[in-house]
């Protein structure tokens, strides 16, 4: 039997990082995306190994033309540039997991009450500076209260160790494909 089949955003994800491990190239974008990957929207690739995190990089808001677009380059940043793994090998490239994670606009709230982990991810925002910014994707393993994904979003995601620090909360949905 073959592999099972997956979803096409995850599909064009591991085809982009293929290509580009294998060939230093970087996958076109469909010249005709199919309809669910013309939207402008934000979008993280997540690459896990063994069960493990590989990678994961993505965009809150939409950067590129199309999903499509927005796809490729999150998977090759995701596999080559997320800065806690080195770039991934080709002879690593048949054991690892893809997970493609579409984001909705994020929407502002007033207090981390508002916050269901299991549905929501979370941005973090320091009224000081739009460079102290973080973002966890909802639905993770070890995070399953409200307090500890703003917890871990604002220090270790936004660097934000001053409990004294205003900061804005906002909160999104995803469709996650594997």
């Amino acid at each position: 039997m073959g592999t099972p089949a997956h979803h096409p955003l995850v599909e064009l994800a591991r085809a982009a990082i293929e290509l580009h491990v294998r060939e230093r190239k970087r996958l076109p974008p469909p010249r005709e995306p199919p309809p669910e990957m013309q939207e402008q929207t934000g979008a993280f690739v997540s690459i896990h190994k063994g069960g493990e995190l590989r990678g994961c990089i993505g965009t809150i808001t939409p950067q590129r033309a199309n999903l499509a677009a927005e796809v490729i380059d999150n998977a090759i940043s995701a596999a080559t540039r997320d800065p806690r793994f080195p770039p991934v090998e080709p002879d690593e490239l048949a054991d690892l997991e893809i997970s493609v994670d579409v984001l909705t606009a994020p929407e502002q709230i007033e207090t981390i009450a508002d916050q269901d982990p299991k549905q929501h991810g979370l941005i973090v925002q320091s009224r000081r500076g739009q460079w102290k910014r973080g973002l966890l994707l909802p639905d993770l393993e070890t995070i399953d209260t409200a307090e500890k994904q703003l917890y871990y979003t604002r220090v270790h995601k936004a660097g934000i160790t001053d409990p004294a620090e205003p900061v804005e909360l906002y909160r999104f949905q995803v469709k996650r494909y594997h």
